[in-house]
């Protein structure tokens, strides 16, 4: 590890050496450049994360010079790389200096993986807001180079955590419309069922009742196989459950399609605030009486 170290601390020496010198137009940055890339690479072997993320920085900086916007991108994600070990905040902002880059110079579909990189690292800091906005950034850039099924994926996280934030309509509309995309696609027709699923989960989760069953009307026209799906079931027999203000009835209908088709925690999350809903009102109900 020693022996790294100080291979990564004299080459980046040489490196500033030539930055300070006197040197023809651009080759004093190309010079640099290479020790920089020698230092960060010695750094990373000696597992020294900052120094690594912090030396691809200079490097980047040299590229920038040179004016090498895409080698000066990459510089910035090897730095980002660097960083996801010691500071996100660092590493993230790497990103969106090499996202910048990547858009300035057209290469769109990098600049979309790399939103979405941004959009996981906010997401494993469990900001849920700015994983939206980044997720969100993605989905466009992914969906404008006709990146569909990552764009939709990315769209997919967007509506999970915006139903955990309690934006059920944004979560809706994004589920709906996946949807209707779904079935133009023969392979992804299967999934059509889940993506209603899951519309209609925060449907309830608004408490209204004629709002889902509008809904059911409307996701029956789009895909006539629906109706015949448990998934559709399971959605008519909770909207029964809340107009009758039958927690029994609400739980029973859940467990029963659990037990063939297990709910994963997010569904599982939301059905347990119609349920607290459902709840309040049958208590509510009683005190009246």
């Amino acid at each position: 590890m020693g022996d790294h170290v100080a291979r990564a601390e004299d080459f980046e020496k040489k490196a500033e050496k030539k930055l300070n010198g006197w040197g023809l137009f651009g080759s004093k940055f190309e010079d640099a450049a290479e020790l920089f890339d020698k230092s960060a690479n010695s750094f990373k072997l000696a597992k020294s994360w900052d120094k690594a993320g912090s030396t691809y920085v200079k490097l980047a900086n040299c590229h920038i010079k040179l004016e090498s916007k895409h080698e000066a991108a990459q510089a910035y994600v090897d730095a980002a790389h660097c960083y996801k070990k010691t500071s996100i905040k660092e590493a993230i902002s790497c990103l969106e200096q090499a996202v910048n880059l990547f858009c300035d110079i057209g290469r769109l579909s990098m600049a979309a993986r790399y939103y979405k990189e941004i959009a996981e690292l906010y997401e494993s800091e469990h900001d849920v807001e700015q994983a939206i906005v980044y997720f969100e950034k993605a989905a466009d850039m992914f969906q404008n180079e006709e990146v569909t099924t990552t764009a939709n994926q990315c769209k997919q996280k967007v509506a999970q955590y915006a139903a955990e934030l309690e934006q059920y309509q944004k979560s809706i509309e994004i589920y709906e419309e996946i949807a209707k995309q779904s079935l133009k696609n023969s392979l992804l027709k299967y999934g059509v069922k889940g993506h209603l699923l899951n519309a209609g989960i925060c449907h309830l989760c608004k408490g209204d009742v004629v709002s889902i069953t509008n809904a059911l009307e409307k996701y029956q026209d789009l895909d006539p196989t629906f109706s015949g799906t448990r998934e559709c079931r399971l959605l008519a027999d909770i909207a029964a459950s809340m107009d009758e203000e039958d927690v029994a009835k609400f739980t029973d209908v859940v467990k029963d399609f659990d037990s063939m088709t297990p709910l994963d925690p997010w569904k599982t999350t939301l059905l347990l605030r119609v349920k607290e809903k459902l709840k309040a009102k049958e208590l509510e109900e009683d005190d009246l009486t």
